[in-house]
């Protein structure tokens, strides 16, 4: 039997996700082939006219990183940079449990390889280091550990709906992203994100900043510090936020349902789907007794790429890539277990 490949660390507090990108440019191309290759040759084929739109509303949004992803197009040979570095995942769900707050979360979204072609990057910013659960040519932060200050993920939030019924939903999905893409200039939430774990020192500075500043599309971001009671899910608009504190299960629905919002699903019955994960994750995760024993079906459904465990209190970090299978069958893992271990992450002097 193959051995499972290992998640690589790489160490990129010098350059950040640019030179992440330019010493994995095989693995970049790789991954930007492997996403597009999940849509139809239509769909395709409309590829540069999508990234050449994304390009266009990330130069004029808030961003910061908008010339790092521009460098990061310039190292590959097709379309696709621009539209993954203003999208996030399309499922998820996220739990807060222990005394000393631990997070664990999978990211589900559709595209095979990601779960391969996954890395764990050592950044830097002003208030110290952390580590990006990532992939070459990603310049934001869905899933980090900051050890000593903050564990953070990002849920995609449930869809606006104007129309009703299953047949009309496109119209929604279609009307939103015009209104984003012709109204507001806000950074997408994971380069807000990846803002907060640069700057903000501790638990309290991060709340505080992922609450205040206002971010381009609606937003489910989990949270968690080094204490006990730190622990909360941040449901956020473009300029408003909602804070429920921990602990917590969430998923891609908000935690009191809000007239006119509709939970995302990752497949399955729109109204059981995200109900459903947050049940079952709810009941595994107080009785966690070896590493990944909450990750089950459906928490571990066909589109999961990604699974972690991390606690910023002792700096434990523990990732799994997973990769599709076929049909509606759950994902299987792809990578053997990245355990850094407790304290491993502390930054180096």
């Amino acid at each position: 039997m193959t051995e499972l490949p290992e998640i690589p660390l790489v160490d990129v507090r010098v350059g950040g996700p640019v030179a992440h990108a330019a010493t994995h440019r095989l693995a970049l191309e790789e991954l930007r082939t492997a996403c597009l290759a999940y849509f139809p040759a239509p769909a395709r084929a409309l590829a540069p006219f999508g990234d050449a739109v994304a390009r266009r509303w990330l130069e004029r949004s808030a961003s910061p990183y908008a010339a790092e992803v521009m460098e990061i197009a310039r190292l590959t040979a097709g379309p696709g940079v621009f539209l993954v570095n203003t999208a996030y995942e399309w499922g998820c769900t996220a739990a807060c449990r222990g005394e000393v707050p631990a997070l664990v979360r999978t990211l589900d979204w559709p595209f095979a390889g990601l779960g391969r072609g996954l890395s764990v990057a050592r950044q830097a910013g002003p208030a110290g280091e952390f580590w990006n659960v990532t992939w070459p040519g990603a310049v934001g932060v869905l899933t980090a550990l900051a050890p000593g200050r903050f564990a953070a993920t990002i849920n995609q939030a449930p869809l606006y709906r104007r129309t009703r019924g299953e047949f009309l939903r496109w119209i929604d999905y279609a009307t939103n992203a015009i209104g984003t893409l012709a109204r507001i200039r806000f950074a997408p939430p994971a380069h807000v994100l990846r803002q907060v774990f640069e700057t903000a020192t501790d638990y309290a500075s991060a709340k505080a900043m992922l609450s205040r500043l206002p971010m381009a599309r609606p937003v489910l971001v989990a949270l968690t510090g080094t204490r006990p009671g730190e622990s909360c899910v941040i449901e956020r608009i473009e300029t408003q936020a909602w804070i429920e504190e921990g602990p917590f299960v969430v998923a891609n629905d908000w935690q009191s349902a809000r007239a006119g919002w509709e939970p995302r699903s990752c497949g399955r019955p729109v109204g059981l789907d995200s109900r459903e994960r947050r049940e079952a994750l709810s009941a595994s995760v107080g009785a966690i007794r070896q590493p990944f024993d909450w990750l089950k079906p459906p928490v571990q459904n066909w589109a999961t790429r990604v699974a972690v465990e991390m606690c910023a209190g002792d700096g434990t970090l523990r990732v799994i890539g997973l990769e599709p299978v076929g049909g509606d069958r759950p994902a299987v893992r792809a990578t053997q277990m990245l355990d850094l271990g407790a304290r491993t992450l502390e930054p180096s002097s």
